[in-house]
């Protein structure tokens, strides 16, 4: 009976959040200078990691975030659905970074690793920031297309469907090049 009442309390904040997020999507499609502030207030951290993951500086993710929403807010006719919504935005912060990438041929590397925090113990810390430093050579070795499924699934945390939307592929298309390149990577790894 108590897993009942579990299940039932968890079916119900489902329905909550996609009640917020239809209304989220409604509001924007309506124009509401609120719902934008809101959008940007839900996805803003998560868009500015994509870009520090992605490989640009500070400012420059700070600008291209920003620009994530500006381009949000000019396209937000195209949102159909709020079930789309966070790879919807992904996929435009994705295609902002590729244009960035495009007109600068800014040297890839997969950014600050500051965010990640290694465990109390010296000798685990030590241990924790050579193979983070080892995972982030054997990324920068990748081109920027192979190291993009990657982020986006193991360090963005989207699921696959979410992923593959952000990357403007097919769910099967993305679990292959997915495969593919953790492939790659174990032998960039195993190189050194």
């Amino acid at each position: 009976m108590h897993l009942n009442n579990r299940k039932k309390d968890l079916f119900q904040k489902d329905k909550y959040v996609q009640d917020c997020l239809d209304s989220l999507v409604a509001r924007l499609n309506a124009g509401n200078s609120d719902a934008a502030d809101e959008l940007v207030d839900s996805y803003y951290e998560q868009i500015y990691l994509l870009m520090r993951r992605l490989g640009h500086g500070h400012q420059v993710s700070e600008d291209l975030t920003q620009e994530c929403f500006l381009q949000a807010w000019q396209h937000i006719g195209q949102l159909r659905s709020s079930k789309a919504l966070k790879g919807w935005m992904y996929r435009i912060a994705v295609n902002i970074s590729k244009q960035y990438f495009r007109r600068y041929k800014e040297k890839n590397s997969i950014g600050n690793t500051d965010e990640i925090q290694p465990i109390e113990d010296c000798q685990n810390k030590l241990e924790n920031y050579e193979q983070l430093c080892l995972l982030k050579d054997a990324l920068d070795m990748l081109p920027v297309k192979l190291k993009e499924t990657i982020i986006l699934h193991y360090m963005q945390h989207l699921t696959i469907k979410e992923a593959a939307r952000a990357a403007g592929v097919a769910k099967g298309t993305f679990k292959s090049r997915l495969n593919r390149d953790l492939k790659k990577l174990r032998k960039q790894l195993y190189r050194k």
